[in-house]
C-alpha cells in the first residue's frame, strides 16, 4: 500500500483498475510558478513541486509516496488547463487533426526505491466536429483538464492512431509502477 499524493480521480481509477491498493491525501502544488517551453522539462518541474510539497507533508516513512503530473502538448505548445470556455475551444482546436502528445512524470518513494518515470503517449486525431465540440465544452467536462482534453472521454472518438500506453495519458503509467512495486 502507498499514498496516492494526488486529487485525480482518474490516477485513482487506474490504481483500483489495476488492483493496487493506496491511500488519497495530497498537498496541492501551484504549477502557476513554473516557467518552462519544454513540455518534458515542465511535467517535471510540476511533478517534482507536488513531490516536494507532499513529501514534506507527510514523508514515505509509513507509506510509500506516489506523485504524478501530466502536461498535453500540441503543435508545438503545452496545452494547460483552460481557464473558461473560450480557452477550452482553442486549446481543443490545436489538437483537431493533429498530433496530441501526452506526457505523465511520475515519482514514487519508498524507503528502498526511489522511482522517476517520464512516459509520452501520441493521439493523432481526425477533425473534430463542431456540434460535437461545442456540446463538450457546454457540458463543463474540460474543467480541469491539461489541454482539456479527456481522450476516455469526447476526444476518443476521434482517435486515429495511438503511439503508447493509455495510462499514461490519463495521468499514470500503471505498465511502468507496476514493475517495482
Amino acid at each position: 500500500m502507498f499514498r496516492l499524493g494526488s486529487s485525480s480521480q482518474t490516477r485513482a481509477e487506474l490504481l483500483k483498475k489495476a488492483g493496487i491498493e493506496f491511500i488519497q491525501q495530497s498537498i496541492d502544488f501551484d504549477e502557476e510558478s513554473i516557467i518552462s517551453t519544454y513540455p518534458k522539462n515542465f511535467v517535471y518541474q510540476a511533478t517534482l513541486g507536488k513531490y516536494e510539497t507532499n513529501l514534506k507533508a507527510f514523508g514515505f516513512s509509513d507509506y510509500p509516496l506516489l506523485v504524478a503530473d501530466t502536461v498535453v502538448t500540441s503543435q508545438g505548445h503545452i496545452l494547460r488547463k483552460a481557464k473558461c470556455e473560450s480557452d477550452a475551444r482553442n486549446i481543443l482546436m490545436t489538437q483537431s487533426g493533429n498530433i496530441t502528445s501526452i506526457i505523465t512524470c511520475m515519482i514514487y518513494q519508498s524507503p528502498k526505491l526511489k522511482l522517476i518515470d517520464i512516459s509520452s503517449t501520441d493521439y493523432i486525431f481526425n477533425n473534430f466536429d463542431m456540434d460535437d465540440l461545442e456540446n463538450y465544452l457546454k457540458s463543463g467536462e474540460w474543467r480541469g483538464k491539461a489541454g482539456a482534453c479527456m481522450v476516455e472521454g469526447f476526444c476518443k472518438s476521434y482517435i486515429k492512431e495511438v503511439k503508447g500506453f493509455e495510462s499514461t495519458a490519463m495521468g499514470l503509467n500503471i505498465e511502468v509502477l507496476k514493475r517495482f512495486i
